[in-house]
């Protein structure tokens, strides 16, 4: 199947992309990576006029730790490169993690960081990754630039806190809390999108080893990134070992209201995120160790 026809520019800076998006005579969207929209403008999902490609500005293809410890990563940053990166890897190896869940090798080589996020497939593995590590969006439009927080990015569906005339120029990660990590996610086979699956931050106290702050964010289990703060409570002043993993996976079944399709009913997704929760919290305990 065939996209329907678009113009296609390229240009070299962030203002000129802003003023094609700002045209209010042809609607404009903008592709990195294309692993999103692509497959959306051949089922007509999508009829932009203009695609306004942003991998030739440099600094949307940089990536940089700043002063604060503070990860940046630009619009154009491959989800691979973002991987492979050994800062990344090192600093935020629940991203990585995230990251090398994604599709196959061919999709994340294309695919940007960035990219996925604004897209914000609910059963994509990024945003709940962002979510878990606090991160905030860097937004440029019209009126200038704005941030926003990961929490009240993600509005819905394919929808986010993102305006037609903008551009997310780039996602900003904090220092990941605490070595306690993990990503699990359960797919029908490798390389599709998550049925549903977790990410778990487990932050140690140094005083006596118990868990200080946790962090629990499920995709696939509603239209946003889905936070179980009862879970995280259950977790939270505890080893974090079976006693507590029980008491938040049973926060789980309680709480978690994820959606039935036909790829899989509310209560199996349920059953499976709990599950999925005692296997990230005990491979996050490993690495804690």
């Amino acid at each position: 199947m065939k996209p329907p026809p678009f113009d296609y520019t390229a240009p070299g800076r962030v203002a000129d992309v802003l003023a094609l998006l700002a045209d209010e005579e042809r609607e404009a969207k903008v592709i990195a990576g294309g692993q999103s929209l692509i497959p959306m403008l051949n089922m007509r999902l999508a009829r932009p006029e203009v695609l306004v490609d942003i991998t030739r500005i440099p600094e949307l293809s940089r990536s940089h730790v700043d002063a604060d410890g503070a990860l940046h990563l630009g619009a154009a940053v491959r989800q691979a490169a973002a991987a492979a990166d050994p800062v990344v890897r090192k600093g935020w190896p629940l991203l990585a993690a995230a990251i090398r869940h994604i599709g196959h090798p061919q999709i994340r080589n294309r695919g940007t960081v960035c990219g996925s996020l604004a897209h914000h497939d609910p059963a994509a593995e990024l945003p709940s990754a962002a979510l878990a590590l606090d991160a905030r969006f860097e937004i440029a439009g019209p009126g200038g630039t704005r941030t926003v927080a990961a929490e009240d990015f993600f509005v819905s569906t394919f929808q986010t806190a993102l305006e037609a005339d903008e551009l997310l120029t780039e996602v900003v990660f904090p220092p990941q809390a605490g070595p306690g990590w993990a990503f699990e996610e359960l797919t029908r086979r490798h390389g599709d999108f998550a049925t549903v699956g977790v990410a778990v931050l487990l932050g140690r106290s140094a005083a006596d080893g118990t868990v200080e702050r946790a962090r629990v964010v499920f995709c696939g289990a509603g239209p946003v990134p889905v936070r179980c703060t009862a879970a995280e409570d259950a977790l939270t002043g505890t080893d974090g070992g079976e006693q507590a993993q029980a008491a938040a996976a049973e926060a789980v079944l309680a709480g978690l209201n994820p959606p039935s399709d036909v790829h899989a009913g509310a209560r199996y997704r349920r059953e499976a995120a709990a599950v999925l929760l005692t296997r990230a919290c005990t491979a996050a305990l490993e690495r804690r160790r």
